[in-house]
């Protein structure tokens, strides 16, 4: 274990908190004009998937859990779970669908990933920062709409809704983050 200020919390940090693992879902640092910063943070207990909410003071000290952090790659989902290989030793790990969660929109077959491996079980998911995905579904260009005004509804091959330009087709493969899903630009292969 490790203790380390509230306000260096990030996504995906594992925490502990009365001998109980959590995953860190999101963290937020509020600095009101008065008053303490506080760090508020929605985290998943790792046993159970409940999700719980705590906040506190951005000096204060929690306790990081000690996981390993392995480059995974993604093989396929199945009735058992998410199974990932390690490229090096060639050790396969199944994560649960609870695990995995919403992020499992981004997963491709192949993808490099990073699991964070506690007593030999997977506990969080790192996806890359970027994916490519092709639009299936999007609204037709329309005639003197400039590419800054505004962007268009699209659905992607993944499933996953988002907004693009509007010189973006149909059929068009585009860089999204996968973060929320936003587009960052047309891909380039």
């Amino acid at each position: 274990m490790a203790k380390v200020i509230a306000s260096s919390v990030r996504k995906g940090n594992v925490l502990d908190i009365d001998g109980r693992l959590y995953v860190v879902l999101t963290a937020q640092n509020f600095h009101p004009g008065k008053g303490t910063p506080v760090t508020q943070i929605d985290m998943r207990r790792i046993s159970d998937g409940v999700k719980v909410s705590e906040r506190w003071k951005t000096t204060e000290q929690v306790e990081r859990a000690v996981v390993e952090d392995i480059n995974f790659q993604y093989l396929y989902e199945d009735g058992e779970g998410f199974h990932f290989m390690n490229p090096e030793t060639y050790d396969q790990v199944v994560a649960s669908v609870d695990m995995v969660g919403d992020d499992k929109a981004y997963l491709i077959e192949g993808m490099t990933v990073i699991l964070s491996i506690h007593e030999g079980n997977p506990i969080a998911l790192q996806l890359p920062r970027h994916a490519t995905f092709e639009v299936v579904e999007t609204e037709p260009v329309t005639k003197g709409q400039t590419a800054s005004s505004s962007y268009k509804p699209a659905m992607l091959s993944n499933g996953v809704r988002t907004n693009v330009p509007p010189h973006i087709e149909a059929g068009t493969r585009i860089v999204v983050l996968t973060e929320d899903g936003s587009y960052v630009e047309r891909a380039k292969n």
